[in-house]
């Protein structure tokens, strides 16, 4: 296992702890020891094997121990005990949005709820309405966020899936037999959730079955669902499928496309095959009776008279004539990148100091780092008051005198309060180089009153960002409701730039508007809201909804140097 796994099972153990109703200390030592591994900037199998993870503060020697056994093993005694002794139905209760370790306890022990097929039979019957610390608002909730999961049950965050996908394709690429391979699908046009991971690898026919056999009997795959000389399926432990299809090699590329795009996508490039007298399918291009030559994606669009049109832009939404006309802009990639904007620090929720974020930023390569905690309306948060603003702004001019060649800016992620009123006042904000604006309260607005709310905060003249505008939760929960071109033509309008939160469970704006954004000349930042190290590696999901919304470096205020980005901000307030 490495650290991100390890994290994620003793924060599973404390969810389940929890549930049980065990000691409240032993509870928070599991998550204060999921918080740490997953901060740590440093190898966790040489802390370990130093004996160093032990000199960390909340580690201790029972922790140390588990967490080795988990690095060595890839499973803890403990950890499947506890899931022994909870239904499974109960802790997938844990997804529905409102429901707390606490509130499940009580729904298992008292009222013998098992599954979720009992919580909304339950919630239909009225029987939580009865219930202590429940009520009928609670009710409806949960009824509400039930049906929810059942709509995305079965969907995967593009994080989880991209995880395993890369995997399979370099373990697969291993394989002497196996030409090329690649992952195709809704992943490769880089959707913010999918259903499974489609795989794609030619080999030479006679060798199909060993490569099958080595496929099915790969590392993680927890079941084998059928398995064929073409096409075999597996599925892995956390629910996710995927299967992999076997062709020649000069069947690679018309395959790889075929399987890449969307279908309305796939159905234009098949109408204007025939329109030129040609056929266009999985098997290839065909002029006549002759097949045509086709070794890459390149020169199968070429065929069809078409510029190579990206996979994350195969959504049918005007690609083509785009690419008839040479038209399509040259998409933002990761190195086109020079800062990161929008992240957090031990000040307010994070895990890592700046001085950690910054070091870990110039590692990258990357210029600057904008550190945006929260502000003091978000309590839980630890948000930040005045004073501690000020201690927090003298700790970044300490870091700046010290780090030559990089450059932390002084930012806040400041709450837009219920009126559309920021959280500091203007004197306060003026000290800080950008201003984040965004909404962690009061979500049940109709969309009139919240499109109203961002509007009203977008007039501040220190707002530099508008940040995840809809607040959404993917696989969790909906957004408020927001009138999202009214949104975008405020921002246009004043100057503001509007965050891709690049976080995979927000991935918000929606890419569906992000062309819309950057054709009203509104400039796009792309956030990872890192609140730790690693962190700001989710960049590149962002990167991916930028890419699907059409954008070019020239319209993300991540590629712009800091002294730009201040220009910016310093435009805004005039």
């Amino acid at each position: 296992m490495d650290k991100k796994q390890i994290a994620a099972v003793l924060k599973e153990m404390a969810v389940m702890m929890e549930i049980r109703g065990d000691n409240p200390f032993k509870v928070r030592a599991h998550q204060n020891a999921a918080r740490i591994i997953e901060g740590l900037s440093v190898d966790l199998p040489a802390l370990v094997k130093s004996g160093q993870l032990l000199e960390i503060k909340g580690i201790g020697k029972g922790m140390a121990e588990k967490i080795s056994a988990l690095l060595d093993q890839g499973e803890l005694a403990e950890h499947q005990a506890l899931k022994e002794a909870i239904p499974g139905g109960v802790l997938e209760m844990i997804k529905i949005p409102g429901l707390g370790p606490k509130k499940i306890k009580l729904l298992w022990q008292d009222m013998q709820i098992t599954s979720i097929e009992d919580l909304e039979h339950a919630c239909r019957a009225g029987k939580l309405a009865q219930m202590k610390g429940f009520g009928a608002k609670t009710e409806a909730n949960i009824l509400h966020n039930l049906q929810l999961l059942k709509q995305f049950r079965g969907r995967y965050l593009i994080s989880e899936a991209l995880e395993i996908a890369e995997a399979l394709v370099q373990q697969l690429g291993e394989h002497p037999r196996v030409i090329r391979c690649r992952f195709a699908g809704s992943l490769r046009r880089g959707m913010e959730t999918v259903k499974d991971i489609d795989l794609l690898a030619s080999t030479p026919e006679g060798d199909r079955a060993a490569v099958m056999d080595y496929f099915a009997g790969l590392p993680g795959a927890a079941e084998v669902i059928n398995k064929g000389e073409k096409k075999s399926t597996v599925r892995f432990a956390n629910g996710l499928a995927a299967e992999l299809r076997l062709v020649g090699d000069d069947q690679f590329a018309p395959a790889l496309h075929h399987l890449t795009g969307a279908k309305e996508h796939n159905v234009a490039i098949r109408q204007r095959a025939i329109q030129r007298g040609m056929k266009v399918s999985e098997w290839g291009i065909y002029k006549g009776e002759e097949r045509l030559p086709c070794p890459d994606e390149q020169t199968l669009f070429a065929h069809l008279g078409l510029s190579f049109i990206p996979p994350e832009l195969r959504e049918n939404r005007g690609q083509i004539e785009a690419a008839e006309a040479g038209q399509l802009p040259q998409l933002i990639e990761l190195s086109d990148i020079r800062g990161m904007i929008h992240t957090h620090s031990v000040w307010s929720d994070g895990v890592n100091t700046i001085r950690e974020m910054a070091e870990a930023c110039r590692a990258r390569g990357w210029k600057y780092l904008v550190v945006s905690d929260h502000s003091k309306a978000a309590a839980y948060a630890n948000g930040l008051d005045e004073q501690r603003v000020g201690q927090q702004l003298e700790e970044i001019d300490q870091i700046n005198r010290e780090l030559a060649g990089f450059r932390v800016l002084k930012s806040i992620e400041c709450d837009i309060l219920g009126d559309g009123r920021l959280d500091f006042d203007d004197e306060t904000l003026a000290g800080f180089e950008l201003v984040i604006a965004s909404i962690h309260s009061r979500f049940n607005m109709d969309e009139v009153q919240a499109t109203e709310r961002i509007i009203t905060a977008l007039k501040n003249p220190y707002v530099t960002i508008l940040g995840h505008p809809t607040g959404r939760l993917l696989l969790s929960r909906e957004g408020y409701p927001v009138n999202h071109e009214a949104v975008i033509d405020a921002a246009a309008e004043l100057g503001v730039s509007i965050e891709i939160n690049a976080n995979p469970r927000r991935l918000d704006l929606d890419w569906r508007y992000v062309k819309y954004a950057a054709d009203k000349n509104v400039a796009i930042s792309i956030c990872p809201d890192a609140h730790r190290i690693s962190g700001l590696d989710d960049i590149r999901y962002g990167i991916l909804m930028a890419r699907k919304g059409w954008l070019t470096a020239k319209q993300v205020l991540n590629c712009y140097s800091a002294e730009e980005l201040i220009r910016f901000a310093e435009k805004r307030r005039r």
